[in-house]
């Protein structure tokens, strides 16, 4: 069970960094003037979009084979686990809006300002210290 939680740990840090970076070139992309710039970030926000959801799915995985083996049985009436599940919930739409965000730049709809985006920025930092204050501390 131990692999199990090293390889969910291993492939939620790859998750996060992407969910770290891709929204900082957003902020770049929000701000690029010439079309070059434009072009670059597309490629750079697919490819990237692509290895991170890679990440999520395997963090997926490899949580939900620890909810199902022991987890589950174990922490099901606490607080904690429930909490701790929504806010992946959340962070699995936060990881769908990315999409979207990408799909608006390549259609040219973006209409938000690299201010916005900064903002947009903190949401994946916020839901990670949550979480893992959660898993570990198990507070209620």
């Amino acid at each position: 069970m131990l692999w199990i939680k090293a390889l969910h740990i291993v492939f939620l840090v790859t998750w996060f960094a992407g969910l770290f970076y891709l929204p900082r070139l957003f902020v770049y992309h929000a701000d690029a003037r010439d079309e070059a710039s434009h072009a670059r970030f597309l490629v750079m926000e697919r490819k990237l979009f692509a290895i991170m959801t890679i990440g999520a799915a395997l963090t997926a995985i490899f949580g939900v084979w620890l909810l199902i083996d022991y987890a589950w049985l174990a922490y099901q009436h606490t607080g904690w686990l429930i909490t701790k599940l929504v806010l992946v919930v959340l962070l699995v739409a936060y990881h769908v809006s990315c999409a979207y965000v990408i799909r608006a730049f390549r259609e040219e709809r973006n209409r938000h300002s690299h201010v916005y985006y900064r903002w947009y920025n903190e949401v994946p930092t916020f839901l990670l210290i949550a979480i893992v204050l959660l898993a570990v501390v198990k507070p209620f």
